[in-house]
């Protein structure tokens, strides 16, 4: 049985290496920001009263997965194009967004929140924007 898990381990390896590259801090950062945003979430629902609803948190994780999906897309854009910076502006992109989800759900919950992270995150914010703003000039 050991060696079946370590046959399982060794292939999901390779996914996660061929989809997204070398793992990094940014990554895992984006994919903890995803779980507490999740998690603050589902408290803020329960503490305004709105409730879960299954649809909504399943709609929720969808998004999130949709999100993980652009990261293959963005990787294999850097490798196709023999850049590295597809990735890492789409991956601050989502950790910006990600953070502006979970300081609302802070702000939902009552909870506060340190100035110099609020802060950082209008910083990441600022520069998602120009990312976007470069990706889609305006008329």
């Amino acid at each position: 049985m050991q060696f079946h898990a370590g046959i399982f381990c060794a292939l999901m390896g390779a996914v996660i290496s061929f989809s997204f590259g070398v793992w990094n801090e940014s990554l895992t950062f984006l994919l903890v920001l995803m779980a507490i945003d999740y998690i603050t979430g589902v408290a803020a629902a329960i503490k305004d009263g709105s409730g879960l609803n299954s649809n909504i948190g399943f709609w929720g994780l969808f998004k999130k997965g949709l999100i993980l999906l652009m990261m293959i897309i963005a990787h294999r854009l850097d490798l196709l194009l023999g850049i590295d910076i597809v990735m890492g502006s789409a991956v601050f992109f989502y950790i910006a967004n990600e953070l502006l989800s979970v300081i609302e759900n802070y702000g939902r919950l009552g909870l506060p929140l340190p100035e110099r992270i609020k802060r950082i995150v209008l910083v990441l914010r600022d520069r998602a924007g120009e990312v976007k703003n470069k990706e889609n000039p305006g008329p």
